[in-house]
């Protein structure tokens, strides 16, 4: 069971939990590389997450744990 996440949740911070580069600019770039994302294709299940990067998506989605709103956020950028 996790504890209480009180860390604060950006999605620079999400980016950090992915192990991905944070900067406005990278995130910018990641988003504009990996869009559009196909409709479909849950977030999760896009092609270019490692297997602990999709885990940990999936978990915090299907969860609706600390981080569903800021995976939510990504999600919609990605399809925009």
């Amino acid at each position: 069971m996790r504890g209480m996440d009180l860390s604060e949740h950006t999605l620079r911070a999400l980016f950090d939990q992915l192990g991905l580069p944070s900067s406005a600019a990278a995130i910018d770039a990641f988003i504009a590389q990996h869009r559009p994302l196909a409709d479909g294709v849950a977030l999760a299940d896009a092609p270019f997450w490692t297997p602990a990067q999709a885990q940990f998506l999936r978990e915090e989605f299907d969860e609706d744990a600390d981080w569903a709103e800021l995976v939510d956020q990504l999600n919609v950028r990605l399809r925009a």
